[in-house]
């Protein structure tokens, strides 16, 4: 269901550009009387439930909007009905798109989650204090080993206890963790968070290059790897504790071992750090929305308020019937990381980790531990439609893809073999620790194409990244977002933080989307992938969207090629399915048939597989260099 304000003809939802009076001051007095009267009307949770980074007339507005999703009897009729001053100064908020003219904000249409108030809170302290009737917290898929919520918390302790008191890591300190998927990943992560720490990871992928480089610039204290992984770790003399059970003769030198660890008994020797939702929680290493790899800041606040959405929108609140969730995605990523690593361990759910992805593992996983959640990126969705006959996904309920669109035909293919699972879809950065929008049940899913609503307590913007006018529904620009998961900054570079952030803490995203009638996000491309053809814009996913209809193809990407006559042309790397004999001329007759002649391809390889990152983004650059380096020879 789409929450949205209820219609009614007496209500008036307002926004501003400025207050209705002028004077930061007085816009503060305003809010101030509304907050008396909230309380007397135990409305005081829609106020906590405000951004942060709001500014105070967009708190204003903000609380008229929450105050429009309930009794119109909270204000007095006056009050209903605004001054002739107050009708200069502010505009309604289309209820429909969520879209306000006044100020071309998009509020998000989702009911406020209400996020802690306490100024001293730290992610493990919140998740771990939550109510729930869950029992087993953590099952690796191979092994079958399981962790209990007790087990859990006692874990965390003991390893938060022997980093501070036998290797003084301290508030601050950064902490790297180096390893794949794990039911060790949480309790690492959260007893670095505990203590008030910085936890940064990396990709087990990466080369011993690229982890030396992330190494140098976030200089972690301490680090944890598994034994496979140690030799990617040739720092001299940094502290190693190993993720295995047991050392070996063979190990290099290292200072523990995690087992070791979690078999001492909890306490500390002296008192620890007081943790404020505002310290720094993680450092995740992205791309950013700007190409070169950054550390990105994120506090205990990003990830509580992040943690509070996620179990919003799995309606994991309360004393219900604890889930049991699939975990695929890599926790070194963000979303890996916020979900399952943390979140819905506060909602009593299972996690059942896999190391690594195969897909009758997985599927062997869903039928033996009762999964009803399985959250995926679009390859493994394709892989599940691809085969013959429909694979047993037992209990399942809901497949969560993420990391790029689907399109109509995978939605409207897999909803036909698999007709008991429901595809939600979800659309977030590493800068917005996890989701700034998705679809949260089956009739959104079927808005074809849409990355869903804007999540709860978030604004949007939709910014025409020439001129850096604000646009309105239907109209295609860079989307801007702003909510209390945005990310402090990037470390130790505050110029890639003044491109990518405002001084009223909006994101830009770099993403270029427009918001339809109806507030769903549509992501066209990535604003610096565009294609520029003679002075023309050509987006490479609507072209990738095109060629994967195509009944011979089964994956395809699009870059830029460069030309000195036109500047850049469409090329496509296309994967055929087995056994055709599709050639390169016809490739290009099919896509030129059904485009502008600005978008057509203009050159095609075909490759056995397409370059994606472990979300399922396509590793455009490497098939960039790919192409120029073959054009050389």
């Amino acid at each position: 269901m789409v929450h949205g304000p209820p219609s009614r003809s007496h209500d008036v939802l307002l926004c501003s550009r400025r207050p209705i009076i002028h004077g930061p001051w007085v816009t503060l007095c305003v809010l101030c009387v509304l907050c008396v009267l909230a309380r007397a009307k135990n409305w005081e949770s829609s106020l906590s439930r405000m951004s942060p980074s709001s500014s105070p007339t967009d708190l204003v507005a903000q609380f008229l909007l929450r105050i429009s999703h309930s009794s119109s009897s909270f204000l007095p009729s006056r009050a209903r009905k605004p001054s002739a001053m107050a009708s200069q100064a502010a505009a309604p908020i289309d209820q429909r798109s969520g879209f306000c003219a006044a100020n071309s904000i998009f509020y998000s249409k989702r009911n406020p989650v209400p996020l802690p108030s306490e100024p001293y809170l730290d992610v493990n302290t919140f998740i771990s204090s939550r109510r729930h009737s869950g029992t087993v917290a953590l099952i690796d898929a191979t092994s079958g080993r399981r962790i209990s919520f007790p087990e859990l918390w006692k874990s965390i302790a003991s390893v938060a206890s022997a980093l501070s008191s036998a290797y003084g890591v301290r508030k601050g300190h950064v902490v790297l963790l180096l390893s794949p998927n794990s039911i060790y990943f949480p309790i690492v992560s959260l007893a670095v968070m505990s203590l008030g720490a910085i936890l940064t990871t990396t990709n087990p992928l990466n080369t011993p290059d690229e982890i030396s480089k992330q190494i140098a610039d976030s200089r972690p204290v301490i680090g944890f790897t598994t034994r496979l992984l140690l030799p990617k770790l040739i720092i001299k003399d940094f502290p190693i504790v190993l993720l295995e059970e047991s050392r070996i003769d063979a190990d290099p030198p290292i200072i523990s071992t995690i087992k070791e660890m979690i078999s001492i008994a909890p306490g500390f020797r002296q008192t620890k750090d007081r943790i404020s939702q505002d310290d720094t929680a993680t450092l995740l290493y992205s791309s950013g929305t700007t190409g070169t790899s950054k550390g990105v800041v994120s506090t205990h606040r990003n990830l509580i308020s992040m943690v509070q959405i996620i179990l919003n929108r799995f309606k994991l609140e309360g004393d219900g019937k604890p889930e049991t969730f699939i975990c695929t995605v890599p926790m070194f990523h963000v979303y890996g990381l916020a979900a399952f690593a943390t979140g819905l361990l506060g909602s009593g759910s299972t996690i059942v980790i896999l190391s690594k992805f195969e897909l009758g593992e997985m599927i062997r996983a869903i039928r033996v531990y009762n999964a009803t959640y399985l959250p995926l990126v679009p390859p493994i969705l394709v892989a599940m439609l691809g085969v013959e006959k429909p694979l047993p996904l037992g209990s399942l309920r809901r497949i969560l893809s993420g990391g790029a669109p689907l399109s109509r035909e995978v939605i409207e293919g897999f909803r036909e073999k698999y007709p008991a699972v429901e595809i939600l879809q979800g659309y977030g950065l590493t800068e917005t620790t996890g989701i700034g929008a998705s679809t949260d049940s089956a009739t959104e899913s079927l808005r074809y194409g849409t990355a869903g609503l804007i999540s709860p307590n978030t604004e949007a913007r939709i910014v025409d990244p020439e001129t850096g006018k604000s646009l309105p529904v239907n109209q295609t620009g860079e989307l801007w977002i702003r909510g209390p998961f945005v990310m402090r900054g990037y470390f130790k570079n505050e110029e890639a933080t003044r491109t990518t952030m405002d001084g009223e803490r909006w994101l830009r995203t770099g993403d270029l989307c427009y918001i339809d009638d109806d507030g769903f996000l549509f992501v066209v491309d990535r604003l610096k992938e565009l294609i520029k053809y003679k002075g023309y814009q050509v987006a490479p996913a609507e072209l990738e969207a095109l060629l994967l209809t195509h009944p011979e193809i089964t994956d395809a990407a699009v870059i830029p090629f460069p030309d000195e006559e036109v500047g850049q042309y469409p090329m496509a790397y296309v994967v055929r399915k087995g056994g055709s004999e599709l050639t390169e001329s016809s490739v290009m007759k099919f896509v030129g048939k059904q485009v502008a002649p600005y978008k057509k391809v203009r050159r095609v390889a075909f490759v056995p597989s397409i370059p994606k990152n472990p979300s399922g983004k396509i590793l455009r650059k490497d098939l960039i260099k790919l192409a120029i380096s073959k054009s050389k020879l």
